[in-house]
């Protein structure tokens, strides 16, 4: 199975990723969706198929706009309810203001230079940016298998990705934005690393 196949079918994204993340899955969506007031106006970036907003956004009045490269998550944000938009976010053009910028698991498409992303975020953001992002990731597994399903599985389709961050890598990328930190701690089993960052 391709990772091209992966990314344009939902329902075998959400499965590998719960293989992936295990009984961590639901509490990798619940904790940046508590940093989320109810209400407010959400920009997702690379938002997969809604899971985000299905599960834990829609019911908190929330206005949802769900940016990604895959025609058929957008479609599925659309479905359920929220707005969404096929957007090349590599491309270098102002994201929509809002009030709260958010990105999940998908920083590492970036590198090698994910500053001016983050500057992007922030630009848009009225309130605040939430960014959780792998640290333990089976991209980088010393076990030569598990690493080479790890890059393939998780490539977006869009060229194979071999870098993934270490947290110290991503606190040295936030480094530069310490003043604006309200919140960092790891989530998800220790898998993923949270930041919350004010506008």
């Amino acid at each position: 199975m391709s990772a091209s196949l992966i990314y344009r079918n939902a329902a075998v994204y959400g499965v590998l990723m719960r293989v992936l993340y295990g009984r961590h899955y639901r509490a990798r969506f619940r904790a940046i969706a508590a940093e989320v007031p109810p209400g407010s106006e959400v920009l997702d970036l690379c938002c997969g198929p809604a899971t985000l907003y299905t599960r834990h956004l829609r019911g908190r009045g929330v206005d949802y706009h769900g940016l990604d490269l895959n025609e058929r998550f957008v479609a599925d944000v659309i479905n359920a309810g929220g707005r969404g938009e096929v957007w090349d976010l590599h491309a270098d053009t102002p994201l929509p203001a809002v009030d709260v910028v958010l990105m999940q698991a998908s920083l590492y498409h970036f590198l090698p230079d994910p500053a001016p992303i983050l500057d992007r975020m922030l630009a848009a953001a009225r309130q605040r940016v939430i960014i959780a992002e792998p640290i333990r990731n089976l991209a980088t597994s010393d076990n030569r298998v598990l690493a080479a399903l790890g890059k393939r599985y998780t490539d977006a389709g869009d060229g194979a990705r071999a870098h993934r961050f270490t947290e110290q890598s991503l606190d040295e990328l936030f480094a530069a934005h310490r003043h604006r930190v309200l919140e960092q701690r790891l989530i998800a089993g220790g898998r993923e690393k949270m930041f919350v960052l004010a506008a």
